[in-house]
């Protein structure tokens, strides 16, 4: 079989315009992959959904009553273990579960602000 001879330039340039359109894509066209979808659709959600819970966080911590005190603990305890003992006081689970959410006690301790108060 007699291949013509513009076939080889068309072919050529068809590979080259692919890996030319496909670099430019994924580099300054903003396309991602399926997996790199998931993960950012997750850590958007995953954000949402701390935001929602901040507001619980903040009136568990108004509305307790050993709030003083806990407060106290909080601020006497070294900055990197804030988060910690932010999370033994309760406020930052959830309603429905049993465990703290690390996520939510660092949102709250952020909007709790205890460095200024």
């Amino acid at each position: 079989m007699n291949t013509p001879i513009w076939l080889k330039p068309v072919i050529l340039g068809a590979v080259i315009g692919a890996v030319i359109a496909t670099t430019v894509g994924f580099s300054w066209g903003g396309w991602v992959t399926g997996g790199n979808a998931t993960k950012m659709a997750n850590k958007l959600s995953h954000n949402n959904v701390i935001a929602a819970l901040l507001p619980v966080c903040i009136e568990k911590s108004r509305t307790d009553t050993l709030r003083a005190d806990k407060m106290a603990s909080i601020r006497e305890t070294s900055a990197y273990q804030r988060r910690d003992a932010l999370m033994e006081t309760g406020w930052a689970t959830p309603p429905g579960s049993e465990t703290a959410d690390r996520d939510l006690a660092e949102a709250c301790l952020a909007e709790l602000k205890l460095d200024k108060s």
